[in-house]
């Protein structure tokens, strides 16, 4: 499994410790913005891999393992838009663009503030990753400018998501 972390992420530890509990091997690729919200020391001794957030250089092994689902949680505006757009300008929306078309299953945890949930492109946004087949989780958005929802954020349910997936696969 790996876990795309996408803006706030400091309690992506939970996120890792349950799927641990469900005895999954847990790597994570963070967003740029993302990287900075991350204890990186933590969340590599937490899962014994690296933690990538660039393109590897010419020349430098690839990863060994392909991921067998993707966990964005928690999915920021700009990560959503960005990935229902099909840009790629970081290694984490480089990998959620190919995921599908490698069957891959990707669950999505939105973590928009209440002013970004009412843009009609979000949820445009939305409604296209849906039809990429990503399985949308529930979000209750928070007040913009607040210090955020992540209480509101319940990570575990990315894996809830994935299992039937990982078990139909199985």
């Amino acid at each position: 499994m790996v876990v795309c972390a996408a803006g706030m992420v400091t309690d992506v530890g939970k996120l890792i410790t349950a799927a641990h509990e469900w005895h999954w091997d847990v790597e994570v690729i963070a967003t740029p913005q993302g990287l900075g919200f991350l204890d990186v020391e933590a969340v590599e001794a937490q899962t014994g891999h690296p933690t990538r957030s660039a393109w590897r250089s010419p020349g430098e092994p690839r990863p060994t393992r392909p991921a067998v689902a993707i966990a964005v949680a928690p999915a920021s505006f700009n990560t959503v838009n960005k990935w229902a757009a099909g840009i790629s300008d970081s290694l984490a929306l480089g990998v959620l663009r190919e995921a599908p078309a490698m069957g891959i299953p990707v669950a999505v945890l939105p973590y928009p503030n209440s002013a970004q949930d009412a843009h009609p492109a979000y949820r445009q946004s939305l409604a296209r990753l849906r039809e990429t087949g990503a399985l949308i989780g529930s979000h209750e958005p928070h007040r913009p400018k607040a210090s955020g929802g992540a209480d509101h954020c319940r990570l575990e349910e990315a894996l809830e998501l994935l299992a039937p997936a990982l078990s139909a696969r199985a």
